[in-house]
């Protein structure tokens, strides 16, 4: 593989994943996840997270893997590379995995007593990519293989955190966001 198409793998493949944070985030709001319910004294998971932003990232997400699919013949072309199609379940996997890892990573950091948009640098960049990553590759383990490669998984795991920040500060210039991280 040329580098020029691990890259293109990588950040192709991670599309539906990156996606549906944004989206819940201008979707969100509702009724939270967790009930306002606690646990051990604090929130389980916080008002950050509502069925509405996880619904709307997780068809975002699944919408726009479906998108790539019919894009993805043209952009080969252009690019010179063999792109990834997404089965359906890899379109789904991909969504709900990065919103399940995003759950988890809010679990974790009430726990940690952290407040809603406190900074838990490396959890807070790549807790949904984990999520995508691992629920992918338990429904689709072949998909998965041919996929992500090492090199792709090292591009994947350097290029989100820089990606991240760039798209929450961004999110924040435009007010969408209550923090630039």
């Amino acid at each position: 593989m040329t580098w020029l198409s691990v890259v293109a793998t990588a950040l192709w493949a991670m599309l539906p994943a990156y996606v549906p944070n944004n989206a819940a985030v201008l979707a969100g709001g509702g009724r939270p996840i967790d009930g306002g319910r606690s646990w051990g004294g604090r929130r389980i998971l916080g008002d950050g997270k509502t069925w509405r932003g996880t619904a709307a990232g997780t068809a975002a997400g699944t919408a726009l893997a479906l998108v790539l699919d019919a894009l993805a013949p043209a952009v080969s072309d252009v690019l010179g590379v063999t792109l990834p199609e997404f089965p359906i379940v890899v379109a789904v996997t991909l969504a709900v995995g990065a919103m399940l890892g995003d759950v988890a990573a809010s679990f974790v950091k009430r726990r940690l007593d952290r407040e809603r948009g406190a900074p838990v640098p490396g959890l807070d960049q790549l807790d949904f990519v984990v999520g995508s990553l691992v629920v992918t590759a338990v429904a689709a383990p072949g998909w998965f293989v041919d996929t992500f490669t090492l090199p792709v998984l090292a591009v994947v795991i350097v290029a989100t955190p820089l990606l991240h920040v760039s798209t929450n500060a961004i999110a924040y210039g435009l007010g969408l966001k209550d923090e630039p991280y």
